[in-house]
C-alpha cells in the first residue's frame, strides 16, 4: 500500500519535475499590429504596400530567425495605419529595408520605408521616407526574442518618425489637419485663491 501511494505521489508530481529540469518555458510571441494606433488618412483612391528589400538570408543576416521578421511588422503597420479616403490618386508605401544582422556578439537592425503619392497618369506628387536603426550587444543562446524585442522597439520608434514624415512631407495629402510643426507650449493654469 505505501508503494502504491509513493507511485501516484510520484504521478502527480512528475509534471513539476519535467518543467524544472526542462529549463526555460517557450516564451509565446505575439503578432505586431498597429491597428491600436490613429490611423493615417491619405487623400488617395488606393495604397499599395511594395516589399523592395530582399533580405540575403545568409551569415550575418538573421531576420529570419525573428518571430516577427522586420518586412512583416513593416507591411503590417501599412496595412493597419494607411486608409485611402480620395477618390483620385495613388499612394505607394515601399520596405526599402528591414535586416536583422549578427555582429560579433551583437544585432545591428535597420528599417527604412517610403511613402510616394502619385497622380493618375503616374507622376510623382509626393514622398515621404523614414528611417530608424538599433544595435544590442551581449547577444548570447537563443536569439529570437532579443530579435524579437529589438523589432517590436524599432517598431515603436518607426511609427513615430513614419507618421512625423509623412506629416512634414505630405501634409496636403492628408484628409485631416496637420500636426502643429513645432510642439504648443504649456502655460500654467491660474490657481483659484483657497478657501
Amino acid at each position: 500500500m505505501q508503494a502504491g501511494f509513493l507511485t501516484r505521489r510520484f504521478a502527480l508530481l512528475l509534471p513539476l519535475v519535467l518543467a524544472a529540469c526542462g529549463g526555460e518555458e517557450e516564451r509565446v510571441f505575439e503578432p505586431l499590429r498597429y491597428n491600436y494606433l490613429p490611423p493615417i488618412q491619405l487623400n488617395v483612391a488606393s495604397i499599395a504596400v511594395e516589399q523592395r528589400f530582399v533580405p540575403s538570408g545568409i551569415d550575418p543576416d538573421v531576420s529570419s530567425m525573428d518571430p516577427v521578421p522586420p518586412i512583416e511588422a513593416l507591411k503590417a503597420m501599412a496595412n493597419d495605419r494607411l486608409q485611402a479616403f480620395g477618390t483620385s490618386n495613388k499612394a505607394v508605401f515601399a520596405v526599402l529595408d528591414g535586416s536583422l544582422v549578427r555582429v560579433d556578439d551583437g544585432v545591428n537592425g535597420s528599417m527604412a520605408v517610403s511613402l510616394a503619392i502619385f497622380d493618375d497618369n503616374g507622376a510623382q506628387l509626393g514622398f515621404a521616407e523614414a528611417r530608424v536603426q538599433s544595435h544590442r550587444t551581449g547577444v548570447s543562446g537563443n536569439i529570437r526574442p532579443v530579435l524579437y524585442d529589438m523589432t517590436k522597439a524599432m517598431m515603436s520608434d518607426m511609427n513615430v518618425e513614419f507618421e512625423y514624415q509623412i506629416r512634414h512631407n505630405l501634409k496636403d495629402y492628408l484628409t485631416s489637419p496637420a500636426a502643429p510643426d513645432t510642439p504648443v507650449e504649456q502655460a500654467p493654469l491660474e490657481q483659484s485663491p483657497a478657501q
